[in-house]
């Protein structure tokens, strides 16, 4: 065999050593379970700083307001978002719109940077949020747009998970610590007294950020990644992906389905394309089949859903109804 013919050969021989068998109570699973992946990515590399809010003068968009802020989640580096509300606010929750190896956060926005800037593959997910009564963060992620791209917009994130690596940490850790730390920042200086429930969604990249967030942040209440949540086999090993997806180890003690038994029994909606090539249908499906069996575990089986749209590696508005409807 070759070498990378060898690791599929391991892989395939690998049952993750933290997959829930039943033997401890379930809460009790999710409290080692969480600790582990903690490690796992390093997000004990990560210190509490003072955010130092800023904020820019509200424009007002017809229907909602938008106003541009930034905060500070580690010293030395400030992270740039925009905060939408609707002039009528009819849903209690705050989705945080993370886009994935795109441009930049301004495609949440509806806005166009560059020549491959679009919406299409409805990626516009500030605006779906508004449009629905939610108040919207839209939130850039590291090595993404402003916050480290190219000169034609074009993410790059290869240095930077390296280096990362070399620090003890990743960079889906320095993701997630950034969205723990907007939910802190936008309860103290967002929602005012409207009462609120964040929530959290985002394709590609983007549903791979939402995903690890939301196993380790309980004040996300409902989570909605795309073409993202796929198992390690079937998508991150086998075929070219960017580095920023790999974590060191993590697949002798998880595979991507037992991830979502951290987030269960709180709502989740995994979004599919059935001609997705890199996060493909089938071990979608059986991703999503695992997941099943940890909210069954957690007491909650109707509390989770698959929407497989029919084209490739894209968002699907239509997916929307589903994420609504579960725990309504």
């Amino acid at each position: 065999m070759l070498p990378w013919e060898l690791h599929q050969y391991q892989l395939s021989q690998l049952t993750p050593k933290l997959r829930y068998n039943g033997e401890l109570p379930f809460g009790q699973w999710q409290q080692e379970a969480r600790e582990k992946l903690r490690a796992l990515l390093g997000m004990d590399t990560f210190t509490l700083c003072d955010p130092a809010f800023e904020a820019q003068p509200i424009e007002d968009m017809g229907s909602y307001t938008r106003m541009r802020f930034s905060f500070r989640s580690e010293e030395h580096y400030r992270v740039p978002c925009y905060w939408l509300e609707p002039k009528e606010i009819t849903h209690p929750g705050v989705m945080i719109c993370l886009q994935g190896h795109s441009t930049g956060m301004h495609i949440s926005l509806g806005d166009v940077k560059f020549e491959p800037d679009s919406t299409d593959g409805d990626r516009g997910f500030a605006l779906q949020a508004v449009e629905r009564g939610m108040r919207a963060i839209v939130l850039e992620q590291r090595n993404f747009g402003e916050m480290g791209s190219r000169p034609d917009g074009s993410p790059d994130c290869y240095m930077p998970a390296m280096t990362a690596l070399l620090l003890g940490r990743t960079v889906i850790a320095e993701r997630v610590w950034d969205v723990v730390r907007v939910i802190d920042v936008a309860i103290d200086h967002l929602i005012g007294d409207t009462p609120a429930e964040f929530y959290c969604m985002g394709n590609s990249g983007g549903g791979t950020a939402t995903t690890y967030a939301a196993c380790l942040e309980p004040r996300i209440a409902k989570t909605m990644p795309s073409c993202s949540l796929c198992s390690y086999d079937g998508s991150i090993a086998p075929m070219h992906h960017c580095a920023c997806n790999y974590v060191p180890g993590i697949r002798r003690w998880f595979d991507m389905g037992d991830l979502a038994g951290l987030i269960a029994p709180r709502p989740l909606t995994v979004v599919a394309g059935a001609q997705d090539r890199i996060f493909p249908e089938q071990p979608t499906r059986e991703t999503f089949a695992l997941i099943q069996s940890y909210y069954a575990a957690a007491g909650a089986p109707d509390n989770c859903a698959l929407y497989m749209g029919a084209e490739g590696h894209r968002f699907y508005a239509e997916a929307w109804d589903q994420f609504i409807m579960l725990n309504a």
